[in-house]
C-alpha cells in the first residue's frame, strides 16, 4: 500500500485502471474514461448525463459505448443499475446496501441508508424463492 497515493488525472485514471481489473473489466481507454467520470462521487447518473459530460470534456464516445460500458460495470457489480421512474436507466456509484429518495421535481436521487428504514413484516416467497434483496423507492414532492 502506497504511503502517500499519487494526485491528479493520472492517478485517478490508475485508480480506475485497477479497480477496473479488480472488477475482472478489461480496463480500455474509454472505460476508464467512464468510470473516473462515475466513480468519482457517490452519485446517480444517467447514461445521457455521462454522455454529456465527456462530450464536453472533449471525449470522442459514442452513445453505444456509453450504453455498453455502463451496462458491463453492472453485470460486473463495480456500479449499480437503478430503474425508479421507468423513463431511463440511473446508474448509482454506490453499491452498498442502501434506499433512495426521489425528487419528482428535480429527478434527483439521494441515498438513504438501511438502518433508516424499518420493514415489519414482509410477505413470505413463492415456494422455491427467498428474498435476493430489497429496491425500495420514496417519491417526494414539495408540500402544497
Amino acid at each position: 500500500m502506497e504511503a502517500n497515493p499519487p494526485s491528479g488525472a493520472a492517478s485517478a485514471g490508475n485508480g480506475c485502471e485497477r479497480r477496473l481489473a479488480a472488477y475482472g473489466i478489461r480496463p480500455t481507454a474509454q472505460r476508464v474514461r467512464i468510470a473516473a467520470l462515475l466513480l468519482s462521487a457517490p452519485q446517480h447518473l444517467s447514461a445521457e448525463q455521462i454522455l454529456a459530460q465527456l462530450r464536453s470534456a472533449g471525449a470522442r464516445v459514442s452513445k453505444a459505448t456509453v450504453y455498453n460500458t455502463l451496462n458491463l460495470f453492472a453485470q460486473h457489480g463495480l456500479i449499480r443499475q437503478l430503474s425508479v421512474d421507468g423513463s431511463r436507466a440511473w446508474f448509482d456509484s454506490n453499491v452498498d446496501p442502501h434506499y433512495h429518495f426521489h425528487d419528482l421535481s428535480t429527478g434527483a436521487l439521494i441515498d438513504v441508508p438501511v438502518p433508516a428504514v424499518e420493514f415489519s413484516r414482509l410477505p413470505s416467497p413463492p415456494p422455491g424463492t427467498e428474498v435476493a434483496g430489497i429496491d425500495l423507492v420514496i417519491r417526494l414532492r414539495k408540500k402544497l
